[in-house]
């Protein structure tokens, strides 16, 4: 529940990236020792993608809420079929993982958010070309056996993706010879995930270029690794300040992982001052433009940036245009703007955006990011918002109600019991 109308002011700290840990935690599979990972956001993701290794065999013990050890040794299973896996989309992660340390795997095709097809042809392509046979089983299952032979390959992408540079850097680190990856996917958490496995003792080289090179070893010694801060967080919360013209202070932060980000926000008028590991963003001395977007993989602008930014641009004066090129069916959310007065037309790829005035209502969210946008169009609506779905925001926004509440935000969560009792408030 929102009442809109405050502008936000003050200090939030970011937490450890989503896309970084749901790839480093199904990568210590590979490593012949323990490891402990710090830096990990307090998401339910995370808590899904440690349950997965436990049911595996690993043990993992949570020793505070960003930080978990994890001792891989134990694991003797190659097959990963459980119901959980499919709650995830990174639980694929693990065909990656398990193929490098077994050179077979038995994985559940995954859930997540649902805002296009998500093909792992790349992937299968991929792992084809390092010499494993895959089956799918019942539609739902993925299964993968190199046990003939798993070697090194040359890889190229026909388009860049994320997830399957990840899956095949995962795959790679312990096959003989050497991979070469070209058309690789450049963001932030692809060269995280590299760092940690080098850190390792993995040999990686090219990560955030679109040519990585890996050559196998045959042992992975254990490390402690912090991950890197989620550049999409503090992008939500640079927005949400936008919207709401504030001003606040964003810590824990790499700005030069902001920057297509950033650009946007001083393209609309806004006052942007970088720090070290802190951005200042001040949206309280002039009025704000319309622009226009278009979603590009890094490093251009982010498509898990698209839905708060046309949260923040239905608050400004004139048409903006949003062209999405990452994901076909990304504006499912658009109808729920549009219950709170927004003026939004979609045609295709493109939603145009008529900048005017939000009103409360009720609402839910489609996704994750889609869920971030309500929040955004929560607080600068008239009167109270009720988000219902808040699940998907709670998959990668850790203590989300708290950190808006520090900001100034009138902001709760409500549980509503099953047996039709009154409501009770966090």
């Amino acid at each position: 529940m929102i009442t809109g109308g405050k502008p936000l002011f003050g200090e939030v700290t970011v937490s450890g990236a989503k896309n970084a840990a749901v790839a480093i935690i199904p990568g210590v599979v590979l490593c012949d020792e323990p490891c402990r990972i710090e830096n990990i956001p307090n998401i339910s993701d995370v808590t899904v993608i440690a349950n997965i290794l436990r049911d595996l065999g690993a043990m993992v013990r949570r020793v505070d809420k960003n930080t978990l050890d994890i001792d891989p040794r134990p694991i003797q299973t190659y097959k990963a079929t459980e119901d959980s896996v499919r709650k995830m989309r990174a639980s694929y992660y693990l065909l990656g993982a398990l193929l490098g340390r077994f050179h077979k795997a038995k994985v559940a095709l995954p859930g997540g958010c649902n805002f296009g097809v998500r093909p792992i042809d790349q992937h299968l392509k991929g792992f084809q070309l390092m010499g494993a046979k895959n089956d799918l089983i019942n539609g739902a299952i993925i299964e993968l056996d190199a046990s003939e032979s798993f070697h090194g390959a040359r890889i190229y992408f026909d388009t860049v993706s994320v997830g399957s540079t990840i899956n095949v850097m995962l795959a790679a680190v312990k096959a003989e010879g050497q991979t070469i990856i070209e058309n690789a996917a450049k963001e932030p958490h692809i060269v995280d995930l590299a760092n940690f496995l080098n850190s390792m003792g993995a040999n990686i080289r090219g990560a955030g270029t679109d040519v990585i090179k890996i050559r196998g070893v045959e042992y992975l010694h254990g490390v402690t690794y912090s991950i890197i801060p989620d550049q999409i967080e503090a992008g939500t919360y640079m927005a949400a300040a936008a919207a709401t013209r504030g001003r606040i202070t964003v810590r824990n932060i790499t700005p030069k992982h902001l920057e297509s980000i950033s650009s946007k926000l001083c393209e609309m008028g806004c006052e942007i001052d970088e720090y070290d590991e802190a951005v200042i963003i001040d949206a309280t001395k002039r009025p704000l433009n319309r622009v226009n977007i278009k979603t590009m993989p890094h490093p251009g602008f982010p498509t898990d940036c698209q839905p708060q930014f046309v949260a923040l641009l239905t608050t400004v004066k004139g048409t903006s245009i949003v062209n999405e090129s990452v994901w076909d069916n990304r504006y499912q959310y658009v109808s729920e703007l549009v219950r709170m007065g927004a003026n939004i037309s979609v045609e295709g790829r493109l939603a145009i955006i008529e900048g005017g005035h939000l009103t409360a209502a009720p609402v839910k969210a489609t996704d994750l990011r889609a869920g971030a946008a309500m929040l955004i169009a929560g607080l600068v609506a008239d009167g109270t918002t009720s988000i219902s779905n808040i699940s998907y925001i709670e998959r990668g926004y850790s203590d989300v109600v708290t950190k808006f509440q520090s900001l100034g935000a009138d902001i709760k969560k409500v549980y509503f019991p099953d047996d039709g009792a009154a409501a009770t408030t966090a």
